[in-house]
C-alpha cells in the first residue's frame, strides 16, 4: 500500500523554487532516510507531506488524500522537527498527559519511561530547555505517538552524541514492534544508515535517487591510479567524484556495473579498487562539482 504519493509536485515561495517536479512513492511500514544537503528541500517537502502547506503545482496524496487540511492525515500523521508547538502554560509531564488524549496509538508508560531515561523533571517548561532537550523531548512525543506516518525532520539538532545514538536504538527497537511508515531526513547519512530500508535523495529541490539501501549500497565503487588508465576505465561511466590524489594518480567514484571479470583485469593493470561508503556516496550525488576542496587551492 502506497501511503505517500508525489507527483510532479512544485513548491515555490515567490521568484524561489524550493522544489520542482518531484515524483516518488512511499510505501506502508518503511524507514525512508530523505538525505540532501542543507537548503536542498527537504523540509519543505515534509511539510507538505504534513499537510502543513500546499503545493504551488503538481498532485500530492497520503493515505489517498491531499493532506493540506485533511483531518484523516492530521489524525494519522506527525511531524517532529525543531518549530513543534509545544504550549509554554503546561510543565512537560502536562504535555505528555494533553498528547495522551490526541493521539489514538499514544504508548503513555513508554512515554514516561523515555522521560525518565532521558532525566527531564517534571516541572520543567518546554521553552526553557537547551537545544539538545528540546530534541529530545520531542522525540519523545514522536515515538510515543506511534502514528502510522511518523516524520522526523533533523530531528538530532543539539543532541549529544550519546542521546543521538540513543534515539536511534529506540526508533529501531519500537518500529519493528510497531511497524510504521517512518520519514527521517538527515544530512548526516553515515549516522542513520544502519536502520534505513529505503533512500530519498534530494536535490536543489529534486528527487536525485530513489532506491533501496542494499542498491545504494552496490551502485558505486571506487578506483585509483595512473589517471590515463583510470580514464580508459571509466569512460562512458557515470563518473560521481575525482580528485587527484599524488602527483600523476586519481581517485574516482564511477557507476559499479563492471563483470567479475573485468573487475580483475582493472587490478591487473595496476588499479586499485575499494567499497565507497554509502554516505560518501550520497555527498557526491548532491554535490555540484565533481573534486574536493583541495582543487580551490590548485595552482595555474
Amino acid at each position: 500500500m502506497s501511503v505517500v504519493r508525489c507527483k510532479e509536485v512544485s513548491k515555490s515561495f515567490g521568484n524561489m523554487k524550493a522544489l520542482q517536479d518531484v515524483t516518488f512513492t512511499i510505501e506502508e511500514n518503511i524507514i525512508t532516510g530523505v538525505i540532501g544537503r542543507n537548503g536542498a528541500g527537504k523540509t519543505t517537502l515534509l511539510k507538505l507531506i504534513a499537510g502543513f502547506t500546499h503545493s504551488t503545482s503538481g498532485e500530492i496524496q497520503v493515505f489517498s488524500e491531499n493532506p493540506f487540511n485533511s483531518l484523516l492525515v492530521s489524525a494519522n500523521t506527525i511531524l517532529v522537527d525543531d518549530q513543534m508547538g509545544i504550549p509554554t502554560t503546561l510543565d512537560l509531564r502536562e504535555v505528555l498527559q494533553v498528547a495522551k488524549s490526541f493521539y489514538p496509538n499514544w504508548d503513555h508508560e513508554l512515554a514516561l519511561r523515555l522521560f525518565d531515561y532521558f532525566s527531564f523533571n517534571a516541572g520543567q517548561r518546554h521553552n526553557r530547555l537547551s537545544k539538545g532537550k528540546k530534541s529530545t523531548f520531542n522525540m519523545i512525543i514522536g515515538l510515543a505517538a506511534r502514528c502510522p506516518l511518523t516524520i522526523f525532520d533533523e530531528p538530532t539538532t543539539g543532541m549529544d552524541t550519546a542521546v543521538r545514538a540513543d534515539f536511534y536504538r529506540a526508533l529501531l527497537k519500537d518500529y519493528l514492534a510497531h511497524p510504521r511508515t517512518i520519514l527521517l531526513s538527515s544530512h548526516h547519512m553515515d549516522e542513520i544508515e544502519d536502520i534505513l530500508e529505503d533512500v530519498l535523495l534530494i536535490k536543489e529541490g529534486t528527487v536525485c535517487l530513489h532506491t533501496s539501501l542494499s542498491t545504494l549500497k552496490s551502485m558505486a565503487i571506487g578506483m585509483t591510479g595512473p589517471k590515463h588508465l583510470v580514464d580508459q576505465w571509466t569512460k562512458d561511466r557515470d563518473v560521481y567524484y575525482s580528485k587527484t590524489v599524488g602527483v600523476d594518480s586519481t581517485y574516482v567514484v564511477v557507476e559499479d556495473d563492471f563483470y567479475e571479470s573485468e573487475k580483475n583485469e582493472i587490478k591487473a593493470s595496476g588499479l586499485e579498487l575499494s567499497a565507497v561508503r554509502s554516505s560518501d556516496l550520497c555527498v557526491y550525488l548532491t554535490s555540484k562539482t565533481k573534486g574536493g576542496i583541495d582543487d580551490v587551492f590548485k595552482e595555474n
